[in-house]
């Protein structure tokens, strides 16, 4: 199985700050799938290049496509914007999921914008771009997550 991380930050990008969203997301995917090639990429806060990497990572069997960054309600947030192109079905649930999980112990994830939802048979989730708002919302989906890949795959029916 081919899952990807994709970071969205200007600065990262551009070698202002050191990505410690991204690894992390990394760690917890092996915690669950330690088998999986994982591939990494980190991109600025750019809807072009954010919908041509995920066409991209879709295009090529990637089955799970996990963005860190670009969620929130800056001006050049716009990754939401980039994976609603790209995306043929919405799984708003997921979002949802997310946003309920982190608010919890943080009520800005109610300002988060990211959405989910599938190209073809590849899963694609917005996350947002700290560190802690990264793990807490993958805390939230994980499960839900693992099932609906398999489901994806046809290797499980609903429960």
């Amino acid at each position: 199985m081919i899952l990807a991380v994709l970071t969205i930050s200007d600065r990262c990008s551009q070698g202002l700050m050191t990505d410690t969203a991204g690894p992390a997301v990394v760690a917890r995917l092996r915690l669950v799938w330690p088998e999986a090639e994982i591939v990494t990429r980190l991109l600025p806060d750019d809807e072009e290049l954010i919908a041509a990497a995920l066409l991209e990572f879709a295009s090529s069997g990637t089955a799970l496509v996990l963005t860190v960054g670009g969620t929130g309600l800056g001006p050049r947030d716009r990754t939401p914007e980039a994976t609603r192109r790209v995306i043929d079905r919405e799984a708003p649930g997921l979002a949802e999921a997310m946003r309920a999980g982190s608010a919890a112990g943080n009520p800005y994830a109610w300002l988060s914008r990211g959405v989910a939802g599938m190209k073809g048979s590849t899963l694609i989730v917005n996350l947002p771009g700290s560190e802690r708002g990264a793990i807490e919302c993958w805390a939230a989906i994980a499960k839900l997550v693992r099932h609906g890949l398999e489901v994806i795959q046809g290797g499980q029916t609903h429960p």
